[in-house]
């Protein structure tokens, strides 16, 4: 049922009938919710720190995690420190805001939060309740926060906004949650500080680097070793096929396991009754290496690169920000 409902999001003429008035429903509250911010009939809270969300306005994956990594290193290489509040999906704690680093299981702080703990080092906090993550992250010494996945999160007032759409799904067949794969109108782009297509020869696209083991050190493996065999290649993220493509470009035999959006994994998830290799995203590495049978798994990073038109605006968006942060340090 759900993978029916998902391919007819991305049909133009697969609306299901009776799910059009639940869309106009869904649309009026989201209308009603963002005029009320708009406003001040809802509270907006604003900290001491300049705030950039990274969003989109569809469900599902558009390359928003990765642009949030590129981002960091590009506001760590202006001398910021740089905090990212996250809602945590997918996680779980019984207390929040928590705190999370390299060692934070994906169980307790959802899968792209640890991620990017992992990954960049980042000051990171959850809490579903964003303003309160954010105020955590300032007392942390945050000079400027992303707010992950945070564009329809009003509650947390912004500096500036990034919304992401993926090019081959686009918006799909442009109609609201659940006739349709979106979270706002499309007239909502062009609200936004950067509109940014993602996908190869569109604004940013991803490439992969060397694979390194899902269990732990090791020494990593360029894509080209794992030619002349088959391998499998595990992807739970929003558009699984992304990961299946960008293997097979690699020149690699791919063996293709698309898991939902957030799997929660289990060690007979990884068990094939073969001794080929296992590829996964990152996204899902976090959540497999301590299983018995991870030995044989490995994960592959991705690296952002920009059109030269993108990289111009991204280093203008973040001069402003920078600009912002050195007038809140007085």
């Amino acid at each position: 049922m759900r993978e029916a409902l998902e391919r007819s999001w991305y049909d133009p003429n697969g609306a299901w009938p009776l799910l059009k008035p639940l869309a106009w429903v869904f649309g009026g509250v989201v209308a009603l919710r963002r005029g009320g911010y708009r406003r001040g009939w809802l509270a907006s809270e604003r900290i001491d720190v300049p705030v950039l969300v990274v969003g989109n306005i569809t469900v599902g994956g558009s390359g928003k995690t990765p642009l949030t990594l590129a981002l960091i290193d590009k506001l760590r290489a202006r001398g910021l420190r740089v905090g990212v509040v996250s809602r945590g999906y997918g996680g779980k704690s019984d207390r929040y805001p928590l705190d999370v680093d390299a060692d934070t299981p994906a169980a307790l702080a959802g899968d792209e939060p640890a991620m990017i703990a992992r990954q960049s080092g980042a000051l990171v906090v959850v809490d579903p309740r964003r303003p309160r993550g954010a105020r955590r992250l300032v007392a942390q010494g945050a000079d400027i926060v992303i707010a992950d996945d945070g564009l329809q999160h009003y509650a947390l007032a912004r500096d500036a906004e990034i919304a992401v759409t993926d090019a081959r799904r686009g918006l799909g067949n442009a109609r609201l949650l659940p006739a349709g794969p979106l979270r706002e109108a499309p007239a909502r782009l062009d609200t936004v500080d950067l509109s940014l297509v993602h996908g190869q020869g569109a604004d940013f696209w991803l490439a992969p680097g060397a694979a390194y083991p899902v269990a732990g050190a090791g020494a990593t493996r360029e894509l080209t070793t794992f030619k002349g065999a088959p391998v499998h290649a595990i992807a739970g993220i929003g558009d699984p096929r992304r990961f299946f493509d960008m293997l097979r470009e690699q020149g690699l035999e791919v063996i293709e396991h698309p898991m939902p959006d957030h799997h929660r994994y289990e060690p007979a998830d990884l068990d094939f009754a073969d001794d080929y290799p296992v590829l996964m995203t990152c996204k899902d590495a976090v959540k497999c290496g301590a299983f018995d049978n991870a030995g044989r798994c490995w994960q592959v990073p991705v690296r952002v690169s920009f059109s030269q038109a993108c990289e111009a605006r991204i280093e203008a968006l973040l001069d402003r920000l920078t600009e912002r942060v050195h007038m809140h340090r007085g």
